[in-house]
């Protein structure tokens, strides 16, 4: 089979598309190949948007954005094609996870909510072909947090015979996979760390006026110096000492977090603002080794694989390594593919999973009552329409 896998991450930076070819009909005769991966990179007003939406979003504003994304998402999986020289037609189907603007864990006896925006019938109906969306809602409906999912296809894709691996991402938000040696009957073990990009990039769009959207090369908290006093103060934040399993969004570490230190802190000049840069960034480190001392190192890793925007972050690289030392860690290049690729790929991945019948979640990672079957099928086959204008 091949399938478009599309993932619009907490990143906001745009959509990545991944062409790949599934062969195999159950979990233990599976293979995948990437054969083409890109990014659509989203322009100001897109990121604005989305920004608007997950911060005080109207249901006018919401239904638009569902449309508009749609249309991106689709333009994405369009283009992936084309890259590849592959006609839209010959595409078994498309795995799109869309937009997450909003995320409620479950807490206190309540069941959790979550809501992904990105029209698959608008995917459909553009590309001709079936369209595998909302992956997240079912596992949710069923007790759990609906995230982190892409533990399903880590283990999957990324299980090495002889070692345990960590699989961090750094994107808007981090998440691990502790993926356990092939062939072991261990269970995966997965949650969301913190925040991991989204309350730097906040801060770097405060103090540039937004002439930069996010810390190029870690240069900006490069030069800052750590507040340890604030520091102290973050890390007290209930989420990190919450145990697995455990979700979180942009709705909690996102710009209005940033906002909201801004106020309190009073940043003034740049040597201000390139603290309050390297005070994020430090705390991005700081929980990630925090969580990996509570929760990952007792179950035994040999080594740390590090993909998202985060990898290309040497300041906060070299932290996170300063801090799990001496556990090996290593760029998404130890993987074998294209690290900015993996989500597609892995929501690809679960869309052959829903069109083979195969539960895709992983309890002991989102705490779901059991196995279940992910994402819902909006059907294709109509001649594709031509993409029609988005706004913004």
């Amino acid at each position: 089979m091949l399938i478009v896998g599309l993932m619009s991450g907490t990143s906001l930076d745009g959509v990545d598309a991944a062409l790949v070819e599934v062969e195999g009909t159950t979990e233990d005769d599976v293979a995948v190949r990437l054969v083409r991966a890109l990014t659509l990179p989203y322009d100001e007003p897109r990121r604005e948007a989305i920004h608007a939406a997950i911060a005080a979003g109207t249901a006018e504003a919401l239904c638009g954005l569902h449309a508009d994304l749609g249309e991106w998402l689709a333009e994405a999986a369009t283009r992936v094609c084309a890259e590849a020289g592959v006609p839209l037609g010959r595409v078994d189907a498309i795995g799109s996870h869309g937009q997450t603007v909003w995320h409620r864990p479950p807490a206190e006896g309540k069941r959790g909510a979550t809501l992904q925006l990105g029209d698959a019938a608008t995917i459909a109906e553009r590309t001709g072909r079936p369209v595998v969306s909302d992956f997240r809602t079912r596992d949710v409906a069923a007790g759990g947090h609906g995230a982190p999912l892409v533990p399903w296809a880590d283990r999957l894709l990324f299980s090495a015979p002889d070692r345990a691996r960590a699989l961090q991402n750094v994107g808007g938000i981090g998440n691990v996979t502790r993926v356990p040696p092939k062939g072991s009957d261990e269970p995966v073990f997965a949650f969301d760390t913190g925040p991991g990009n989204a309350l730097i990039d906040a801060a770097v769009e405060l103090a540039t006026d937004r002439r930069l959207t996010f810390d190029r090369d870690g240069v900006l908290a490069a030069r800052g110096e750590v507040d340890e006093a604030l520091l102290a103060d973050l890390l007290r934040h209930p989420y990190f000492a919450a145990v697995p399993p455990k979700s979180t969004g942009r709705e909690e570490f996102g710009r209005p977090f940033v906002a909201r230190l801004v106020e309190a802190v009073q940043p003034e000049g740049d040597r201000d603002w390139l603290d309050l840069v390297a005070t994020l960034t430090e705390l991005t480190a700081r929980t990630i080794a925090q969580a990996y001392e509570r929760w990952v190192l007792p179950r035994g890793v040999d080594e740390v694989v590090v993909t998202g925007g985060g990898a290309r972050n040497p300041t906060l690289m070299g932290r996170i390594r300063a801090l799990l030392h001496p556990l090996p860690v290593v760029d998404g290049a130890a993987l074998g593919i294209d690290s900015d690729a993996k989500e597609a790929v892995a929501f690809a991945l679960m869309a052959w999973a829903h069109l083979h019948g195969i539960p895709a979640n992983v309890p002991s990672a989102t705490g779901a009552a059991g196995p279940r079957v992910l994402g819902s099928l909006t059907p294709g086959a109509a001649p594709p329409h031509p993409t029609r204008s988005a706004s913004p």
